[in-house]
């Protein structure tokens, strides 16, 4: 599918993120269910550039990573033969090499393929790269559904006594 075939803002809906921490800007091809490829353009003015670094703004590895799980949610989520997962979050992250980063005005090319779904949890591999040097890589798990969704009012973070 082609990024004219692909409504981005449609797409993001399905993930729980508000639009000031999305780190997807375009969709430049995607198979449903299985791969996509989009962008990121580092503006400039985001938040976080302030603090990192001053002087010398870099975008952190784990918000490179986090754009990976992003776009791996947008695949996973355009699945035409499965429902949706409401409150889909990033879970579980293996194997990842942050390998460099960018800079503003500078367009993180992002990749994600889902590689496995067991139930209301879905595997995928991710990369970014710039200009067609590597960034990052990684391998992730998704998890989403109603009993995922509501988690959060579930967990106590409360110490508890032992045995």
């Amino acid at each position: 599918m082609s990024a004219g075939d692909v409504d981005l803002a449609a797409a993001l809906r399905l993930l729980p993120h508000g639009p000031e921490f999305r780190f997807v800007d375009r969709l430049l091809r995607l198979t449903p269910g299985r791969e996509g490829v989009g962008e990121y353009l580092v503006r400039g003015d985001e938040p976080f550039l302030r603090g990192h670094f001053p002087g010398e703004p870099l975008m952190p590895g784990v918000l490179i990573l986090e754009a990976c799980a992003q776009l791996a949610g947008v695949v996973a989520q355009s699945d035409p033969a499965i429902p949706p997962l409401p409150g889909l979050k990033l879970t579980a992250l293996r194997a990842v090499k942050i390998l460099g980063t960018t800079r503003p005005g500078e367009v993180l090319r992002l990749e994600a393929r889902v590689t496995g779904r067991l139930g209301h949890l879905i595997h995928a591999t991710a990369a970014a790269s710039l200009d067609g040097r590597m960034l990052l890589q990684a391998e992730l798990v998704l998890a989403g559904g109603a009993e995922v969704a509501s988690a959060g009012a579930n967990f106590n973070f409360a110490k508890q006594p032992p045995g």
